[in-house]
């Protein structure tokens, strides 16, 4: 079951999302930074336990992120993450929200959804607020997808 993220799920969310960060899958979270943007968050739950979890990001008036999206690593080749991405579309399209874009290391997947690649200097500048944080600025090799919806 897909469902808006709460308080009682942030610690499985950290450790889903830094599970893949330690293999260098994608970025690490805080439990800050989880708590901080956790209306963001959808969650499948299964039998109790969170197996999956997305966060869709208002970046500004037209153009929201698709980001922390990972599902346990025993629960992959089951469809969660495209349940998850559907979620975060039917979100983005309740805000308005005319663009979607995703940063990821998995391009190919995103791209099933009719995401497009892009250079990173297509994105607007406010979005590189947090880029500047990462562990791994100015090296991104994360690649830039974009979707209108």
């Amino acid at each position: 079951m897909i469902r808006k993220a709460t308080v009682e799920d942030v610690k499985e969310i950290q450790g889903l999302i830094n599970f893949y960060a330690k293999k260098d899958k994608m970025l690490p979270r805080s439990l800050n930074e989880l708590y901080e943007n956790l209306r963001d968050f959808f969650v499948f739950e299964n039998a109790g336990k969170v197996a999956g979890c997305v966060a869709l990001h208002v970046a500004w008036e037209d153009l929201a992120e698709i980001k922390s999206l990972a599902v346990l690593e025993s629960r992959q080749k089951q469809k969660i993450g495209s349940l998850l991405v559907e979620a975060a579309f039917e979100d983005a399209k309740r805000l308005k929200v005319k663009r979607i874009f995703a940063l990821t290391y998995c391009p190919s997947f995103f791209q099933k959804f009719g995401f497009k690649k892009v250079a990173h200097s297509d994105l607007p500048h406010k979005i590189w607020s947090e880029c500047i944080r990462c562990v791994k600025f100015p090296d991104c090799q994360e690649t830039a997808l974009v979707r209108e919806i």
